[in-house]
């Protein structure tokens, strides 16, 4: 039988798979409407990053939960956006070299992975956080596998390839949670590796690509994310 946590990983990683096909098969579908999902993923997941991950992490960890929340933090921020000379969530339209493709996988790659421990992680500490954190991650999944897909027909990449790059990063999210229990680190920080990623993806991947358009419906998105994260922790019980 599959553990609730590796069947909740299981529907993250199709999700990117989802949102590479979306852009292959040149599905049609509404920019506006991703724009409000990215705004509404964004609420969702600084929420549930400040709300309980940190400080479930520093609960267990104390001190040390800090720091790895910050090598987090950096370790997207580096991988995204340092090495990879140009990324953002969404479709990308202009085009872009080889080896911008490959980093953004790379970077990419190493995102999904943690996504993976987090909801494993969340769910070793009790199912109703790990369902709170799947739900913040399932979110940004399409428009995730939908970025790296249109990336790699940018850099001229056939479909095959576009495609085969969202299914990586779905089976990135896999082995995140699967390793979760089997490689003592991850087991012990992976809450707090996650705490820093998380709120690295909600507040400077994902908030950027809405906060400068002048656009309310986008604006009450992102609010409309906190609001839902708050009235889905109350649904699934977790005290304040």
């Amino acid at each position: 039988m599959i553990r609730p946590a590796i069947a909740y990983t299981l529907i993250a990683a199709g999700a990117n798979v989802v949102g590479a096909a979306a852009v292959v098969s040149r599905s049609r579908w509404s920019v506006p409407a991703l724009e409000k999902m990215i705004a509404l993923s964004a609420g969702f997941m600084v929420s549930v990053s400040l709300t309980d991950l940190i400080p479930e992490a520093i609960a267990q960890h104390g001190a040390r939960a800090g720091l790895v929340i910050l090598s987090g933090f950096l370790l997207v921020h580096f991988t995204q956006h340092t090495l990879t000379p140009h990324f953002h969530f969404g479709e990308e339209v202009h085009e872009v070299t080889r080896a911008t493709s490959m980093s953004a996988l790379a970077g990419l790659l190493l995102h999904t992975f943690v996504d993976g421990v987090a909801i494993a992680s969340g769910f070793q500490v009790r199912a109703t956080l790990g369902l709170l954190v799947f739900m913040a991650i399932l979110l940004h999944k399409l428009p995730e596998g939908l970025a790296i897909s249109s990336i790699f027909l940018a850099a001229g990449a056939g479909r095959r390839r576009a495609l085969g790059a969202g299914a990586a990063l779905g089976l990135a999210t896999v082995a995140g949670g699967l390793l979760t229990d089997y490689i003592a680190p991850l087991g012990s920080y992976g809450l707090s590796l996650a705490a820093g990623v998380t709120l690295y993806v909600g507040a400077s991947n994902l908030v950027p690509e809405f906060q400068s358009k002048r656009d309310w419906r986008l604006q009450g998105s992102f609010f409309a994310g906190c609001a839902l994260y708050l009235v889905a922790r109350n649904l699934i019980g977790i005290e304040a």
